[in-house]
């Protein structure tokens, strides 16, 4: 594959977040560059966060390693043994089943952006850290429940998870 061209490779915003927690990722949006490039064992994305908006709600995953780096700007690594700033060339990495909920945030007034490397299984389940919630994915897509599995009903959803 030749070199991508980033310009012709749009940054997307929106999330697959249930409820009124998908407007909890307003601000944040990402290229994929993996997707773009053919790739299939592993997902490649650049991720912008304009000031104040986050990557995501406090996650980790039990089967897929992720691996963040800083590009532009500044983001505060929130996770469970405190939050740490981090400037271009600043790596983090979460192995799978690291049970150690994280997510970035833009605290400045300039936009951010970071480079994220995902593996890619079949099937996948996460943690969500500060609220009852858990996603299953597989090739049907995103499910999100409560952490025991119950279901999550649309009014609960955003309001007690």
């Amino acid at each position: 594959m030749p070199k991508l061209d980033l310009t012709k490779i749009p940054f997307k915003g929106g999330s697959s977040y249930p409820g009124k927690l998908a407007q909890l990722m307003d601000g944040r949006s990402n290229q994929q560059l993996g997707d773009a490039g053919g790739l299939t064992q592993y997902g490649v994305n650049l991720v912008r966060l304009e000031p104040g908006a986050m990557s995501s709600l406090r996650h980790y995953h039990m089967n897929q390693d992720e691996f963040v780096m800083i590009t532009q700007g500044t983001c505060t690594l929130i996770e469970d043994t405190g939050a740490y700033e981090m400037a271009p060339g600043d790596c983090a990495t979460f192995p799978a089943g690291d049970a150690n909920g994280h997510h970035l945030v833009n605290r400045t007034e300039t936009p951010a952006i970071f480079l994220v490397v995902g593996m890619r299984t079949e099937t996948e389940i996460g943690y969500y850290s500060d609220i009852n919630m858990m996603v299953t994915m597989d090739a049907n897509g995103n499910s999100f429940t409560r952490k025991d599995g119950s279901p999550l009903t649309a009014d609960q959803i955003g309001d007690d998870t």
